[in-house]
């Protein structure tokens, strides 16, 4: 299965992508936040990020989807959605990963918005989480585009108070809160329906 937006193709991921993957993750500006700059090895994406995402397609149906241009094809980075490890209630947690190309072109927000309303519309998911580093504006900027809004734990949290630049905190949007304001508007299609592409929300 694949997913379309207007400049955006997502697929899910499997071991072919694996040189893409790591070419993204040798950049130490995109892993800044996420390994403090060291790149992932290739094991660890050969031997869990993709087993693990294959896996998460086969019993939950979404996991890391790879997100190329529509026109041309260009890798552009992934987005995912996946069922936490430790969890009693439906939920997913969102995370993407750009060229740094790419950043500051709405493409991170098309792609999580895609994937949002897939997960609402055609699932039982009842929340979807993202987690960032507090110093991460630009990843913030994108969550609160998504009508994401700061979880209760991350509101009451000393991770917000000043002085604490490993902290990470928690943005959140409920399934209620989602069809009230968006499902009415979405478009997303999978790849090859009639069905116009959806807009960046």
């Amino acid at each position: 299965m694949a997913i379309d937006s207007e400049r955006l193709r997502l697929r899910p991921v499997s071991h072919a992508d694996a040189d893409r993957l790591l070419e993204l993750d040798a950049d130490p500006e995109v892993m800044r936040f996420v390994s403090g700059g060291e790149p992932s090895t290739r094991s660890s994406v050969e031997d869990w990020v993709i087993p693990r995402s294959e896996a998460q397609f086969r019993t939950h149906g979404t996991g890391l989807w790879t997100l190329t241009a529509r026109r041309g094809g260009e890798f552009i980075g992934w987005a995912q959605l996946r069922v936490p490890r430790h969890t009693g209630i439906r939920e997913l947690e969102l995370s993407y990963r750009l060229h740094r190309r790419f950043w500051g072109g709405g493409l991170a927000a098309e792609a999580a918005t895609a994937l949002i309303a897939v997960s609402f519309l055609t699932s039982d998911t009842d929340r979807i989480f993202a987690s960032t580093h507090t110093d991460h504006a630009a990843s913030q900027r994108v969550m609160s585009k998504l009508g994401m809004r700061l979880s209760a734990g991350s509101l009451s949290s000393e991770q917000l108070s000043p002085g604490l630049p490993d902290g990470d905190v928690e943005y959140e949007i409920l399934r209620e809160q989602w069809l009230r304001t968006r499902g009415r508007h979405s478009g997303i299609t999978a790849a090859g329906s009639h069905d116009e592409s959806n807009r960046t929300a």
